[in-house]
């Protein structure tokens, strides 16, 4: 049993290339259950997110980039092992995306009860009864019969968190959940997310948004040319960088 603490996710030697393009060049990186990790980084040219180390570390977090080399542990599991079921680990790993990746012809109930349903093998009145306490959770409760067509941005992204926790994760991986928002609806997602931590839900986030990775993250980690060149607390991190590279990069987003 993993408990407070106790390292999670364990990457050793992580890389990823596409073709020529080495994306992640050898990451290593512990998460610890009750963690909130902040990947930040420059997004490379912004033509491709193959460019973006950060997001592909993410992505290669549950394996829906498979990794050219290195091992991800989940849980005391090597889920880089060919043997491992791994839509069982996955299920431990909650994701949310920049687009939201809602199901357009099904209500945001239908969008919250499905995986609960087909994978958890809950009953509905069950699914629905949790959906139903975790819309009322983020203020969208009148909105259970409404389709994702009929939201904002940030009501649409509120859905995909809690859709995501309806799974019970262990874990939640935010991929930019707020770089697709107006401005003013930025906020209300960052809270929502401010609130799982607060709860202690260990998190890994890959954002823009400084004053969060401050106020809420516990480790914040700066990918560069496809390794971690610096990492630490906020305090230290933000206050004192060492590297010249994050120095620049910081001079250019504080």
């Amino acid at each position: 049993m993993i408990t407070n603490g106790d390292v999670l996710i364990k990457v050793d030697g992580l890389r990823k290339s596409f073709g020529d393009l080495h994306v992640l060049k050898g990451i290593n990186a512990e998460i610890k259950k009750g963690d909130v990790m902040v990947v930040i980084g420059a997004s490379g040219s912004g033509k491709s997110t193959f460019l973006s180390g950060k997001s592909t570390f993410l992505s290669c977090l549950n394996l829906l980039e498979e990794p050219t080399g290195g091992t991800i542990t989940f849980e005391g599991v090597d889920i880089t092992d060919r043997s491992v079921n791994i839509n069982k680990h996955r299920q431990k790993m909650g994701m949310v995306f920049q687009q939201f990746n809602l199901f357009p012809h099904k209500t945001v109930l239908k969008n919250m009860t499905l995986g609960p349903i087909k994978l958890l093998k809950q009953s509905k009145k069950e699914a629905e009864a949790n959906a139903m306490r975790l819309l009322e959770r983020v203020g969208l409760a009148d909105k259970a019969n409404a389709y994702p067509s009929q939201l904002s941005g940030g009501q649409k992204q509120r859905v995909a968190i809690v859709r995501a926790l309806a799974m019970n994760p262990d874990v939640m991986l935010f991929d930019e959940p707020t770089s697709a928002l107006d401005p003013e609806m930025v906020g209300e997602v960052l809270e929502v997310m401010k609130q799982l931590a607060r709860e202690g839900m260990t998190m890994v986030v890959v954002t823009h948004e400084m004053g969060f990775a401050r106020e809420v993250g516990t480790d914040i980690v700066f990918v560069d040319e496809g390794v971690i060149v610096e990492q630490g607390a906020p305090a230290e991190f933000f206050t004192n960088p060492k590297n010249p590279r994050l120095k620049d990069f910081l001079s250019k987003v504080l």
